[in-house]
């Protein structure tokens, strides 16, 4: 099963990463040519050391004066400085090189986070988009800053190591390649089970972050229903899996870093054994023989940090594939997608099925007019919320078709289809930032005049004249605390900005006490004039202002037409409506003839 269809987001297949990783380093060439050559030359100033001991070696054993001695002790400090100078300078432009490409990463990221369906993210759950935004984001950061350069700069150094042993005498350049045979073979075994091990512990951290969010979140009803033992099972099943993920990447470090160590000692040992010998038959110099090991020696220190580096890598790899896989999750409708010639809503033969549930609807027949305000109305479970996600563009039906002047909602590209049609729930959203910040994410280039419009459309205005800073208070975690009502109010002052053809109201005012709510649906229909609304209401009040109303039963429309005319018929809605006021059916009706109008 693919993760598309299991509902969870997709990884990135390795060729993916390694295309991406090119698409990167081809983004900034300069800054990789400048590292490659910095760190080429403080290998070349590095490889001076070991060769100028071996002549010092050579020319202490040859009778040289202290001055000789002196000169190739001064040559190797000036060595040593250039090569911290460029290794310190290749560190900082590759440390630049990774801030400047992380920063593609994130953009690229939040791009593709933004275009992804509402129904896809909602399939996934926010913890995997969480995780793979934080955890996984930090972890690439990392790797780009310190692996990255790091082993760029440890695997230049070991390249030019083993060019100059061999260089110096091949033979114990042979020998010493023989000896790291070992941290080969570990290296191999390593790595075909690293990527895999990483990310299942990248997916457990997920699914761990996924539990906590959805328990937090509904913390209220997890303790109406008596949930808490049920939860922390769950909780602590999503923890033993991340537990057993992480020990198994642990094991893995367990075996290969200690073979690692121990492999060290072969080259340096035979180079010692070896040239020890060759130099008691005259067939090598002592100051060669010094010069290979202190190579060898040498040797271990990039080359640690290259194996170290790798491992590292190996779970940046796995954390990238994970951010990278978002460009292969389902896109909403690309540009260029058709243009719908009026606002007419038609829902023709539409059912839908959840993944993992029944047929929620059934064969449902609407027609919504342009400028028509609708009020959908029936019991908990009859398939209004699936409707209106359907309307929205949300869903698309298992069978037949929703479309606004002949093109099926869900194929609108993202931007058209926001301008188009805007489902409003009870679950808003206060961002970080200022109250102007957060009603100008619906129009960019709103003047102050116009989100004051907006907030007094909706009731706000009173609330946030009183705010210290008025528009420029800073509402979040941070800043001004809000409720639930005044949260709910500045989504419906977005809505006023973002101007839709349709507006879809899904409980949108359930935290508004009556009298504000029917208030602020009324300041909604004033503002919003000739505008298509589609209510899903839970109080009835609604679809006594609407033009029309529907009623769902059991996943079908049973009724629809005026309030009048379905209290007059004494059908499903009638009974709904004398329910609703706790009277009979001519107290019921001389109430609505007090209601203020609409």
């Amino acid at each position: 099963m693919n993760a598309a269809s299991s509902g969870q987001l997709p990884v990135a297949e390795a060729a993916d990463v390694r295309r991406a990783a090119g698409r990167l380093v081809g983004a900034d060439p300069r800054a990789v040519a400048g590292l490659l050559g910095l760190n080429a030359l403080a290998a070349v100033a590095g490889l001076a050391g070991p060769w100028l001991v071996g002549r010092m070696v050579d020319a202490a054993r040859a009778g040289g004066g202290v001055r000789t001695v002196d000169r190739l002790a001064f040559a190797l400090v000036l060595c040593a400085v250039a090569q911290l100078l460029l290794a310190r300078w290749a560190r900082y432009v590759g440390h630049r090189f990774g801030e400047r490409t992380l920063a593609r990463i994130r953009e690229e990221f939040v791009a593709r986070t933004l275009a992804l369906p509402a129904s896809v993210v909602e399939r996934a759950g926010t913890g995997d988009l969480t995780a793979r935004g934080t955890a996984d984001v930090a972890t690439v950061g990392t790797t780009l800053r310190d692996a990255g350069p790091e082993l760029l700069i440890s695997g230049v150094q070991a390249l030019f190591v083993f060019g100059a042993v061999f260089v110096l005498e091949p033979l114990l350049g042979l020998f010493g390649v023989l000896g790291l045979t070992p941290i080969w073979i570990a290296l191999r075994w390593y790595l075909r089970r690293a990527r895999n091990g990483y990310l299942a512990e990248g997916a457990a951290t997920s699914e761990v972050a996924e539990v906590v969010a959805a328990t937090a979140s509904g913390a209220r009803t997890v303790e109406a229903f008596r949930l808490a033992e049920r939860r922390t099972a769950v909780t602590r099943d999503a923890l033993e899996t991340a537990r057993r993920a992480r020990l198994y990447t642990l094991s893995l470090r367990s075996v290969f870093f200690p073979v690692v160590d121990v492999t060290y000692l072969i080259p340096v040992t035979g180079v010692l054994l070896i040239g020890g010998w060759l130099h008691a038959r005259g067939a090598m110099s002592l100051g060669a023989v010094v010069a290979a090991a202190l190579y060898f020696r040498q040797l271990s220190e990039p080359l640690d940090a290259v194996l170290m580096r790798v491992e590292q890598l190996q779970s940046g790899g796995a954390s990238f594939a994970r951010v990278e896989g978002l460009a292969r999750a389902p896109r909403s409708a690309p540009a260029g997608a058709p243009t719908p010639v009026d606002d007419r809503i038609d829902v023709a033969g539409v059912r839908y099925a959840y993944e993992q549930g029944g047929e929620v609807l059934r064969g449902v027949d609407l027609t919504v007019r342009p400028g028509e305000r609708l009020a959908v109305v029936g019991p908990s479970g009859a398939g209004k919320t699936t409707l209106s996600r359907l309307l929205a563009g949300v869903d698309a039906p298992t069978a037949g078709t929703v479309t606004v002047g002949g093109v099926p909602i869900a194929d609108l590209e993202p931007e058209r289809l926001r301008r188009q049609v805007v489902l409003v729930t009870q679950e808003h959203h206060v961002f970080l930032g200022t109250v102007r910040d957060n009603l100008r994410i619906a129009e960019p280039a709103a003047t102050d005049a116009e989100l004051w419009a907006a907030l007094t459309a909706v009731g706000a205005e009173g609330w946030v004249a009183e705010l210290p800073d008025g528009l420029d208070t800073a509402l979040g975690a941070n800043g001004w605390p809000t409720d639930g009502s005044q949260a709910q109010q500045l989504a419906l002052a977005r809505v006023v900005l973002a101007g839709p053809h349709t507006l879809i109201l899904d409980e949108a005012t359930a935290l508004l006490d009556p009298a504000t709510a029917r208030h602020t649906e009324r300041a909604l229909a004033a503002v919003l004039e000739g505008r298509t609304v589609i209510a899903i209401a839970h109080r009835l009040h609604t679809a006594h202002d609407a033009d029309r109303v529907a009623v769902m039963e059991d996943g079908l429309l049973t009724e629809v037409g005026a309030h009048e005319e379905l209290v007059a018929a004494d059908g499903a809605y009638a009974a709904l409506w004398h329910s609703w006021h706790g009277a009979g059916p001519a107290q019921a009706e001389a109430e609505a003839e007090v209601l203020p109008p609409a």
